[in-house]
């Protein structure tokens, strides 16, 4: 019987020690067992890390270099950067079940045993030791460090309560509560934001990383442990929070850099994928890819932003959550007027602001604007750094000899016109407003090329908002939507009585 071409049905027939030698297993440490899974897998041309984007030349051959030379890995990178997702799916490297001794604390193989009550076992039972199978989805932990994590939680410590039970001598081993890390044993453990864990709880690991022993309370214990370790730490936390002790880190192997989507794209897969719209009529709401970029475009602003700490990073789960938003704020006003389909509007985006403002973390100057404040700047930036890739900066064609596109939007402005575009406003009225505007669809339709018909309305009013991040127009955000109207006229209508109004391009 050749025990590597066993099924997993096979496998679990499989009860006794004695069956489990006559199918030809052989003990392997979780590390081999990840780098022959691995080698497999990259020979079959095979995904390991499925539905991880943007790391497919970066950060996935750092991670399967590691494996093949089997080291512990510490992930860095700022927050949500899919650092403890990777981690998760490391257990798909891993066999589908692994046999253990039936009834092992620490789940035993059974032809290595490593606890007292497993080799008792099989010096007792010998063949007939009762074998149970493990599946790999089960060989996963996963703990975040806190300032309050002790060695006890992660090793162990002395049970008095069970020595007293069980009459047990404190010299006896099974008076050991064992912790996190010996009940992990031929398990991948992970330990998040490892700097936030106190210096003298990292010591304790040290033994456990280099010789893969732990020794409890004195006890003469030695359990030599086989764990896969994966850390994840934000360079921020080793000037803010904490660090990782020097010896800890210089025996973990590899230490592999993570990092945010490199272009729009690949910020748009990630968002498509982890949007979690389920149940919403996404059949029935139409959205513009210029409306997907701008997501994006949003978080690429932040974390270049002025009022952004950079070193704690903007995570991906901003766009995701931003995206969410923005489809219920779309979903919102179809069920209030009535309607059966709708399209994405600009003016959503004023629904996306509380996503913004619970995934940044400001800096001093940041706070003293405001949350609110700073993610209607961050929205602006978005519009005016993708509006010059459908329009001619304003600002340029203002200079221009060969004519300027916006006079006649921008004239009908000028003679004290305005446009409201209301959060609520039906299709039929969103678009007759957008239409009242004088040469406002000229514009889109010379300058958009290879426009959609139905997004006709979606760039007029993109037109809008980036003629008012050009400073051409005021935009004015009202507690129903947004105002449109000439720039030189807000300016003199805005009275020093009037400190609750608010002017975008203030920002």
């Amino acid at each position: 019987m050749d025990y590597q071409k066993l099924t997993p049905q096979e496998l679990r027939q499989i009860k006794t020690l004695g069956q489990l030698k006559a199918a030809g297993y052989q003990s392997k440490t979780i590390k081999e067992e990840l780098r022959d899974n691995l080698i497999l897998k990259i020979k079959r041309k095979e995904n390991v890390f499925e539905g991880i984007w943007g790391f497919e030349d970066t950060v996935i051959p750092d991670i399967e270099r590691a494996i093949l030379s089997r080291h512990n890995i510490n992930l860095l990178g700022l927050r949500g950067q899919a650092k403890t997702r990777i981690a998760r799916m490391m257990t798909q490297l891993l066999d589908e079940y692994v046999p253990v001794v039936f009834g092992a604390e620490l789940n035993d193989d059974p032809l290595e045993p490593l606890t007292t009550f497993a080799k008792e076992l099989i010096d007792e039972k010998g063949d007939n030791t009762p074998v149970s199978w493990w599946h790999r989805d089960d060989r996963y932990t996963e703990k975040l460090a806190t300032p309050d994590v002790s060695v006890a939680d992660l090793i162990g410590d002395v049970d008095p309560i069970k020595a007293a039970t069980m009459k047990l001598s404190y010299n006896d081993e099974r008076v050991i509560h064992y912790g996190l890390v010996p009940r992990s044993h031929r398990s991948i453990f992970v330990i998040n934001e490892l700097p936030d864990l106190q210096a003298r709880i990292q010591v304790a690991l040290f033994n456990i990383l280099q010789e893969g022993d732990i020794q409890i309370r004195g006890f003469k214990l030695r359990l030599p442990l086989d764990i896969q370790f994966v850390f994840t730490a934000n360079p921020e936390d080793y000037t803010n929070r904490g660090s990782i002790v020097t010896p800890l880190k210089d025996r973990i192997e590899s230490q592999i850099i993570t990092h945010y989507p490199k272009s729009i794209e690949i910020g748009r897969r990630i968002t498509a994928q982890e949007s979690n719209l389920k149940g919403k009529p996404v059949d029935n709401i139409y959205v513009p890819e210029l409306m997907k970029d701008l997501i994006e475009q949003i978080a690429i602003e932040a974390r270049g932003s002025e009022f952004v700490d950079e070193k704690s990073g903007v995570s991906a789960r901003l766009t995701i959550s931003a995206y969410e938003n923005l489809i219920s704020a779309a979903e919102r006003r179809m069920y209030m007027n009535g309607e059966s389909n709708t399209i994405i509007r600009i003016a959503d985006l004023i629904g996306v602001i509380p996503a913004i403002t619970g995934k940044v973390e400001l800096v001093y100057e940041g706070e003293q604007e405001g949350a609110g404040l700073v993610a209607y700047n961050l929205i602006g930036k978005a519009i005016r750094s993708q509006f010059v890739n459908y329009f001619p900066s304003p600002e340029q064609k203002k200079k221009s000899k060969e004519g300027n596109p916006y006079v006649l939007p921008l004239a009908w402005f000028g003679e004290g016109n305005e446009l409201d575009i209301l959060a609520s406003q039906g299709d039929k009225d969103y678009k007759a407003a957008l239409h009242s505007v004088p040469g406002l669809e000229e514009v889109v339709m010379q300058l958009v090329k290879d426009m959609p018909e139905k997004e006709k309305e979606f760039f007029m009013e993109f037109a809008l908002h980036g003629l008012a991040e050009f400073s051409q127009l005021s935009k004015k955000v009202l507690d129903t939507g947004l105002q449109f109207k000439d720039l030189f006229s807000s300016m003199f209508d805005m009275g020093p009585g009037d400190p609750d109004d608010f002017e975008e391009d203030d920002l």
